[in-house]
């Protein structure tokens, strides 16, 4: 309806002639000058781009001109016409929408969500969800959608990433990894641990100058002892490729139930929570000591983890200790606070005085 009425003015407009003005020599001049013009475009293109303000000037300007001077026109005289009855059409045409209301673009961007969210679920199972939702849409949609943001049917799909299996089994994973400390007398020692990832308990297996694949092997046993008191069962080990977990060593543990998962090479953040508490041990503790010999650190260590399990904060659990021995009871009133320094005072604890 818009186009319409501004066709109409603008035929309006051109009838007022506004060259009227200018001398009738002067236009002529001009006239052949643009005719000129057009001819030497007509040999460089064959068909125009037109926009729809070209065919609104152009078809409003045909209207006024006498049909044998049409021929000046870039374009054929069917043409002209066509554009004039189209216009003319739009006038009295009422603008509705033709076929199916479109889709909101937040229900496609949901689709696509599900989909990577759940890369089991076909185009069923996502329409089922969306109903849940209050959402109708049709598993053709879903699967155009799906195409275009390049995801496939169920089987080509992503599966999880590392972070989203940590995340989901975490209080069913148990992490183990060395790490190694230099003495004073430039020996170096292996220190063996395991951490639970759910709870951040750590578990001391033990400290040796020469880590063989028997001793591993009988820490790990030991081990199994202590977890065969947990409510919860274990189903998972995380582990690095290092020669040192012999096929021994995983064999005690699938014994009791529990798979072997390997770390991808060259990967330390595939085992993150292992390789943050080395990071905490070393800055908090070892960096700050000199160890005699293996006896030495043994004892340094299971100082350090006694207090890491059951008085350190930690961020991955609300600023809560692994396995507090004492809570707080209410809120501290001005009561005296106590420190307690262990390992010589290289760590300290505080408490509220009974």
């Amino acid at each position: 309806m818009l186009i319409s009425i501004c066709y109409l003015v603008l035929r309006l407009v051109l009838r007022l002639g506004v060259l009227g003005c200018r001398s009738h020599d002067f236009k002529e001049l001009e006239i052949v000058v643009l005719q000129h013009e057009l001819g030497i475009l007509r040999r460089q293109t064959t068909r125009p781009a037109m926009t729809t303000v070209d065919r609104l000037f152009l078809a409003a300007a045909s209207r006024l001109l006498p049909r044998s001077r049409w021929r000046s026109f870039i374009i054929t005289p069917t043409t002209l016409l066509r554009w004039h009855r189209r216009l003319v059409a739009k006038r009295w045409t009422p603008s509705r929408r033709v076929g199916r209301p479109p889709i909101r673009p937040e229900v496609r961007e949901l689709v696509l969500r599900l989909a990577s969210e759940n890369p089991r679920w076909g185009y069923q199972r996502i329409v089922g969800e969306l109903k849940g939702l209050g959402v109708a849409v049709s598993a053709t949609s879903v699967r155009t959608w799906l195409r275009e943001g390049n995801l496939g049917p169920v089987g080509t799909r992503p599966g999880s990433t590392w972070r989203e299996f940590i995340r989901a089994h975490r209080h069913s994973l148990l992490a183990v990894d060395f790490f190694t400390v230099e003495t004073v007398w430039l020996q170096r020692l292996y220190v063996l641990f395991f951490i639970e990832l759910g709870t951040r308990r750590v578990h001391f297996a033990g400290c040796t100058p020469n880590p063989s694949g028997p001793w591993v092997t009988q820490q790990a046993r030991q081990l199994t002892w202590t977890l065969a008191e947990r409510q919860e069962p274990l189903r998972f080990l995380i582990r690095d490729r290092d020669q040192k977990f012999s096929e021994s060593f995983d064999r005690v543990f699938q014994g009791e139930g529990i798979d072997i998962v390997r770390t991808p090479f060259r990967a330390p953040q595939a085992n993150g929570v292992a390789e943050r508490f080395v990071r905490t041990v070393r800055a908090e503790c070892l960096d700050w000591l000199l160890i005699l010999n293996g006896q030495h650190l043994e004892q340094v260590v299971r100082v350090f983890i006694d207090h890491y399990n059951g008085h350190r904060p930690h961020r991955g659990l609300a600023l809560a200790p692994p396995a507090p021995v004492r809570l707080p009871t209410g809120e501290w009133r001005g009561a005296c606070v106590l420190r307690r320094d262990r390992l010589g005072g290289a760590i300290h604890e505080y408490t509220v005085a009974a």
